[in-house]
């Protein structure tokens, strides 16, 4: 049995390729669907996801622009990524409303101490802001678990930031693979 759980972060429309995406974001689809695909282990997906009143938000007031509001097509997986994550099967998708989900956290930190998950692997979006979030959020929770992030799955806001997160990440014990 694999005890890795993959964790697939806020791959949707709108920071692929709607008010915030990037291309870099568009890049690093087909590998995340590949990564995906060659998963054994447990995947849990996360979806940013934002009420109307975004721009009234601490959040909205610093980012200010709308992206994944509840009910529009930027708030989606993207649909190959979905496929992708259907098709693999057994799957969870969490909904959060900030940065780092606070229940994957406490997931892993159940599961390590149960033995059902031994190691958690992050790719996804983005590096410097939501995939950095959840990384460190899941040591906190679980300082022992083995983290890796693949640098190659993931893209920043920049690629300034990307890198900056993935120095940050490693200075905080955080494996750091696929970097070019």
């Amino acid at each position: 049995m694999n005890r890795k759980l993959l964790v697939v972060v806020d791959m949707q429309n709108d920071f692929i390729d709607g008010s915030l995406g990037t291309p870099e974001a568009q890049l690093i689809v087909p590998k995340v669907i590949e990564k995906i695909k060659d998963n054994e282990g447990g995947l849990y997906m996360t979806m940013d996801m934002h009420l109307e009143d975004y721009l009234d938000t601490q959040e909205g007031e610093l980012l200010p622009v709308l992206h994944c509001i509840e009910g529009t097509h930027g708030v989606s997986i993207h649909k190959n990524v979905s496929k992708a994550a259907i098709d693999k099967g057994r799957h969870t998708v969490q909904h959060k409303d900030t940065f780092g989900s606070i229940e994957l956290g406490k997931l892993v930190q159940d599961g390590f101490a149960d033995g059902s998950i031994s190691e958690v692997e992050l790719v996804g979006l983005c590096t410097d802001i939501c995939v950095i979030s959840n990384a460190l959020l899941i040591k906190a929770f679980c300082p022992e678990i083995k983290i890796t992030v693949d640098a190659s799955c993931c893209a920043g806001v920049t690629p300034e930031s990307h890198k900056n997160a993935l120095e940050a990440m490693k200075m905080c014990q955080i494996n750091v693979i696929g970097e070019e």
